[in-house]
């Protein structure tokens, strides 16, 4: 990428730093981040509350796995079980980051609303090469005229922007102290008819052990 990203890296340092994460990965919406950490990890059977963003259980789907919605109560964030992977788009406080690929929200209605974007958090170097490589197209950090493409690549990178408008609201008052979760009622995605499949009341249950806490 051009020298214009590197506003970019800056964001994705000032996050990680705030969260206690090692390494963070920032892509333009925290539902492909979803996405990317569903087929970085290769999902298959996931669990997730029947009662959050529709978009959770689309990027599931399209990741190629299948859903299972629980009636399981949550608040800033919580797993896709039984996988190492979380929804925290409710939630962006220090220290936040417990491990696993923790996935943000940056939309105009979140905590640093810069408009649209999202960041997965991580302690894993392979997942944040790997991401780097699918958000821009399967390109690696390098004039385009001396790549070599090897992988199919996805158009989610994050702009320069938005990482600028990002780290203005980082350095303002907005976290002077912890802000708390955010707090929405969303129904339940079992009565909508694209989740039909998947809304048997009592699927088969998660894996003992899988969840974790954050």
């Amino acid at each position: 990428m051009n020298a214009a990203y590197k506003v970019v890296e800056s964001f994705e340092r000032e996050v990680a730093t705030y969260a206690g994460a090692p390494y963070a990965v920032a892509v333009d919406s925290c539902t492909n981040a979803l996405f990317l950490a569903c087929k970085y990890l290769g999902v298959e059977d996931v669990w997730i509350p029947a009662r959050t963003y529709l978009s959770v259980p689309m990027s599931i789907l399209h990741a190629g796995g299948r859903v299972h919605f629980e009636d399981r109560e949550w608040r800033g964030a919580y797993q896709l079980k039984p996988y190492p992977i979380w929804d925290g788009a409710k939630r962006f406080r220090s220290g936040m980051y417990q491990g696993g690929l923790h996935c943000l929200s940056f939309h105009a209605n979140k905590i640093i609303a810069i408009g649209k974007g999202g960041m997965v958090l991580t302690d894993d170097i392979d997942a944040v090469d790997w991401l780097k490589q699918a958000r821009y197209e399967g390109r690696h950090q390098r004039p385009y005229d001396e790549d070599r493409v090897d992988m199919l690549g996805w158009n989610m990178y994050m702009t320069p922007e938005q990482a600028a408008r990002g780290l203005t609201l980082m350095a303002s008052h907005l976290l002077d102290t912890d802000p708390p979760d955010q707090e929405e009622v969303y129904p339940d995605l079992r009565d909508h008819p694209v989740f039909q499949p998947f809304a048997t009341p009592h699927g088969t249950p998660a894996p003992a052990g899988s969840e974790t806490s954050v």
